[in-house]
């Protein structure tokens, strides 16, 4: 059985190309493609990754009128369960409702990926992790995205953000920052089966004026004062 997919907020979609608020239609294509080319199966992404950032794409198209992506055939006859990526990092317990109308609590544990199965009420459930409050699975890795200052952006410095993980205080160096990428070691879901541990990849956008980190400031006022 296939249904429609929930409607993905505009956040959520920008989050998954990693584009701002300002990019531009061609910006919007060129993330696109970058993150598809990534994503796609053939190249050893994940299948769920790849329709999440189909996904984003349309919603971006068209977001006065856009209300849900067309039914797709899914690789599973049976009902889907979507879950959120703190759910696939920690396990826990989440409803589920069969289409007769019968709904489940099922336990799952840490560490699922899109397109495993689980087997809950009698059916085998194809599990997609969906993104969710600004945070993406791609196969084994957490990505989100972080707005710090433009001097943060170009020379580097500490930050602190909130992260599936909980608050995390992140050393960013100059190379980070000129890619934009920010990588924290088997920060991703936990390893499963075959499955490595995987990391948290953390996009750095710069935010027009926001502040520097104190960390910036200060060592700002320490230069000053060492030239003075």
């Amino acid at each position: 059985m296939t249904r429609p997919m929930p409607e993905m907020s505009m956040r959520d979609a920008r989050e998954v190309l990693g584009v701002t608020s300002a990019a531009t239609p061609a910006e919007v294509r060129q993330a696109f493609r970058e993150a598809a080319r990534r994503a796609h199966p053939d190249a050893g992404g994940d299948a769920g990754a790849f329709r999440q950032v189909v996904d984003a794409y349309q919603r971006l198209q068209d977001p006065e009128t856009f209300t849900a992506p067309p039914v797709r055939p899914r690789p599973s006859p049976d009902p889907d369960l979507e879950i959120s990526p703190r759910l696939a990092l920690e396990g826990g317990d989440v409803d589920h409702r069969f289409p007769d109308g019968r709904i489940i609590r099922i336990s799952l544990p840490p560490g699922l990926r899109s397109g495993d199965k689980v087997l809950a009420g009698g059916a085998e459930l194809c599990v997609y992790v969906r993104a969710h409050d600004g945070v993406l699975v791609r196969g084994d890795d957490l990505w989100l995205t972080a707005k710090v200052s433009a001097a943060t952006l170009k020379k580097g410095g500490r930050i602190t953000l909130e992260t599936p993980l909980g608050p995390r205080s992140v050393w960013i160096d100059r190379k980070a920052a000129e890619r934009g990428l920010v990588r924290l070691e088997d920060e991703g879901l936990p390893a499963r089966g075959r499955r490595p541990k995987g990391h948290m990849f953390i996009r750095l956008t710069a935010a027009p004026g926001l502040a520097d980190s104190a960390a910036m400031a200060l060592l700002r006022r320490f230069a000053a004062a060492w030239a003075a």
